[in-house]
């Protein structure tokens, strides 16, 4: 018979509709600001760089060796290589990164930054209200403003990140264990 599948259709848009009124689980709008739907852990939105301890600039994971800078298609990531050294969260003197910018207003969180990275420093945040008054200013986002500690990392991506410290901590070993 013509017509059934918009038959189905009315039938299930009138069930939900009067479903609403009695059992809260079928609403399907929040009130924004003060009801926030939950982030689920596999989201991202715009990356971020990670750092171990308590200070962000001693234990910054990059080293700025600039693999993400290289294959970022939208060419948003800038960095410029610092001149002397520092020692890493492993006590190696490695370079590290002078200046570090992502232009969120260009940058599409394809997450191939994340991806590309062999020292695990760069990782998708959660956080998407970054709205601000100012045009351009406000969406370059400096080191400073891009650092975030590791245990702000676990907060948000639990597993992902528990499997991240497992990987160092083991090449951590492998390299401290005498051959």
């Amino acid at each position: 018979m013509i017509g059934t599948g918009i038959l189905k259709g009315m039938a299930v848009t009138a069930r939900n509709f009067i479903g609403s009124y009695f059992d809260k689980e079928r609403l399907t709008t929040i009130q924004y600001p003060e009801e926030r739907r939950i982030v689920p852990e596999a989201a991202r939105n715009f990356p971020f760089l990670v750092y171990d301890g308590n200070d962000a600039e001693a234990g910054l994971r990059c080293v700025a060796c600039k693999i993400c800078e290289k294959e970022c298609p939208p060419q948003c990531i800038y960095i410029t290589k610092s001149t002397d050294k520092k020692p890493d969260y492993m006590d190696k003197p490695q370079f590290y990164p002078a200046v570090f910018d992502i232009d969120i207003s260009v940058c599409m969180s394809c997450q191939i930054c994340v991806e590309v990275c062999p020292f695990e420093a760069i990782k998708m945040d959660q956080v998407f209200e970054l709205s601000s008054r100012e045009r351009f200013d406000a969406l370059m986002l400096r080191k400073s403003d891009l650092s975030k500690s590791n245990t702000y990392y676990h907060g948000i991506h639990p597993t992902e990140a528990a499997q991240v410290d497992g990987a160092l901590a083991e090449a951590a070993a492998a390299k401290k264990k005498p051959a």
